[in-house]
């Protein structure tokens, strides 16, 4: 993830003062709505690898903080941890959607993520204005975590050893509570400490619903690579409930890397997050247009 030297500015000339002004109108409901109200955002896919969409999720990020929102950035890192892991001539294996993560695996995925990504984040916002500190789940306590059991999804009698990947045990939310209070933008790698002081790796949208349910957050947004939850024919479903959620884990349409985004989503949908967006992160702007307008860019997903 590189930060571009000179992103073009977006050209804007072609749109009168009057539609401005309209435009901003419009948003208002919606600041004061949301006045005072904490975002939790699950930033991966496309839109932390491309440069000019790096500095509209900066911008967003911003412009959130500075009409009152609080956003809190929690990030994943797939490719960047698979591109190190290469470096070092490993290959990443997944069981289940999840990353099997042997001591080794640990090593890279920490500096790879509180090192490297956390940090160009955290220099992203900056330079756009804000004030964003990065933290990962040992800083102030944040992320107790223990070492995930995972059962066979078709046998439950079969445990898979997937290593040092954590499940969340407790979350405590003080230091992005103190950051908050104080305009800091918290910016939140996934990894969390055991009970003898142990590492583990756990699934950044699993921490960002987590995370969005200790906080009240009013919104949980997960950018992805997709236009949202599609059917089987590929149409997007702008709006489910958690009902309708289980009826497409049922028959097979959610899978793969969608199983644990989707699992994490409805958990917070069903404790009281208001809502939950999977939202298109490869659209410029699509996390202001989602919470500032009322047009639908992905999937929002309620608790009933």
């Amino acid at each position: 993830m590189t930060i571009p030297h000179a992103v073009a500015e977006h050209k804007l000339d072609h749109i009168s003062p009057r539609d401005k002004a309209e435009i901003l109108s419009q948003a208002l409901p919606y600041i004061r709505k949301f006045h005072g109200r904490t975002i939790v955002i699950k930033y991966g896919g496309n839109a932390m690898t491309d440069p000019a969409l790096q500095q509209d999720f900066a911008e967003d990020v911003v412009l959130l903080k500075l009409v009152g929102l609080n956003p809190v950035v929690v990030h994943g890192g797939g490719p960047q941890i698979d591109e190190a892991l290469a470096r070092v001539g490993k290959k990443g294996t997944f069981i289940q959607g999840m990353r099997v993560t042997d001591a080794e695996t640990m090593e890279v995925v920490e500096w790879v993520l509180a090192g490297q990504v956390q940090q160009d984040i955290v220099g992203l916002i900056n330079a756009a204005g804000g004030k964003a500190v990065g933290l990962t789940g040992r800083d102030g306590g944040l992320i107790r975590a223990r070492k995930m059991k995972m059962l066979d999804l078709k046998d439950p009698t079969i445990e898979h050893d997937v290593g040092q990947v954590g499940e969340i045990e407790s979350i405590d939310p003080s230091v992005v509570k103190a950051l908050q209070d104080d305009q800091f933008i918290p910016v939140i790698s996934p990894l969390g400490f055991g009970k003898d002081n142990e590492n583990y790796n756990i699934n950044a949208d699993v921490v960002a619903g987590k995370l969005a349910e200790v906080l009240k957050a009013e919104k949980l947004m997960m950018l992805t690579n997709t236009p949202g939850v599609l059917d089987k024919n590929g149409q997007l479903l702008t709006n489910l409930s958690a009902r309708e959620i289980d009826a497409l884990f049922a028959d097979g349409t959610i899978s793969g890397g969608m199983l644990p985004k989707i699992g994490s989503a409805l958990d917070a949908a069903k404790n009281g997050v208001n809502t939950v967006h999977i939202i298109d992160g490869r659209v410029p702007h699509a996390m202001l247009l989602e919470v500032l307008t009322d047009g639908a860019y992905g999937t929002m997903i309620r608790s009933h």
